[in-house]
């Protein structure tokens, strides 16, 4: 890896089985028709990362993928985004993590997740190159990587020091404890959905929470669903709504595209409400088609997006394009 990136993501390499309408199992060995199935790339890391790709952002990807069917055409279609993939060790013999999630007509999910490799890398597995040649460092699912655990705090403090940013998608913990142990004081930005913040802060109120979280050391940036976006630094609030969510085909992956327009927001300098602005529009066109990456916008589609909003209220003046 020659080229300095913008972005380096930390994250898992597996697929997503995602099975929609009358999915609530029947036992017993019977057998239920469904109406849909797709096999898609999943992964909070790798949706975060093509997003950013098609941002227009220069991202590289470390992971760890099984030498078989499911790590093959993972990995092929996080090179397809453009993304570098000379980080990604595949593991001959190995098995790659698989999701199935479960949605049913309400849009309401289930997820059951085969691990695979995805528990196993280290953060001495992340190649000093990887980290030293990028401007922001992002990491996918941390409480699904348990083999970082021990070490990441020290590699993001290095590269910190260095003059780099970092932020954390913590997704949900399987093993419901909801610890990051101390990691926040090694992170700028920390990337949880509603839920996730208040368990994290072990209190009921997102912004009691956002603020609880901020005072560990970081920025926030919480993802509260159809209300927006919830930003606290500093002890300051600053809640942005979201704009122009239509006809929702499936939610998968909505909030790792939200993360990779926040943080494109962030390596561009727009201000706070922008670049949140940014992510929610990002999150809310990955609602049109099925899967994380289907339908991720480019800046060009994020503008014209605003824009189009903007003209039905009769602002157009306020879009920039660089949003």
């Amino acid at each position: 890896m020659s080229q300095r990136h913008d972005l380096l993501v930390i994250g898992e390499v597996n697929l997503d089985l995602i099975v929609s309408g009358a999915v609530v199992p029947a036992f017993g060995q019977q057998e239920q028709l469904v109406e849909r199935a797709d096999l898609v790339l999943g992964g909070s890391g790798a949706i975060t990362a093509c997003g950013a790709a098609r941002l227009g952002l220069s991202v590289a990807f470390c992971g760890l993928a099984g030498g078989d069917l499911a790590g093959k055409i993972a990995v092929d279609q996080i090179a397809a985004a453009g993304i570098d993939i000379s980080a990604i060790a595949v593991i001959s013999g190995e098995r790659s993590g698989i999701g199935v999630g479960l949605v049913r007509e309400d849009g309401d999910r289930a997820i059951l997740t085969y691990p695979g490799l995805i528990p196993r890398l280290a953060a001495s597995d992340i190649p000093d190159e990887s980290i030293e040649r990028a401007r922001h460092v992002h990491i996918g699912a941390y409480f699904l990587q348990t083999g970082l655990h021990a070490g990441l705090g020290d590699r993001l403090e290095e590269h910190r020091r260095r003059g780099g940013t970092v932020s954390l998608d913590p997704n949900w913990d399987p093993s419901g404890r909801w610890d990051l142990g101390g990691l926040l004081g090694a992170v700028d930005l920390l990337l949880p959905n509603d839920r996730e913040a208040c368990l994290l802060a072990r209190c009921d109120d997102v912004e009691e929470a956002a603020l609880r979280l901020t005072a560990q050391g970081c920025a926030v940036a919480v993802k509260v669903g159809a209300a927006g976006a919830l930003w606290c630094a500093d002890g300051h609030l600053l809640h942005v709504p979201v704009e122009g969510i239509g006809a929702i085909v499936e939610a998968t992956g909505a909030g790792d595209s939200f993360n990779a327009g926040v943080i494109a927001g962030l390596l561009d300098g727009l201000p706070q409400a922008e670049f949140l602005r940014l992510g929610n529009a990002c999150g809310a066109l990955s609602l049109r088609g099925v899967g994380g990456t289907a339908t991720q916008p480019t800046r060009e589609e994020v503008f014209q997006f605003r824009q189009e909003l903007a003209r039905a209220e009769g602002h157009v003046d306020s879009v920039r394009r660089t949003a």
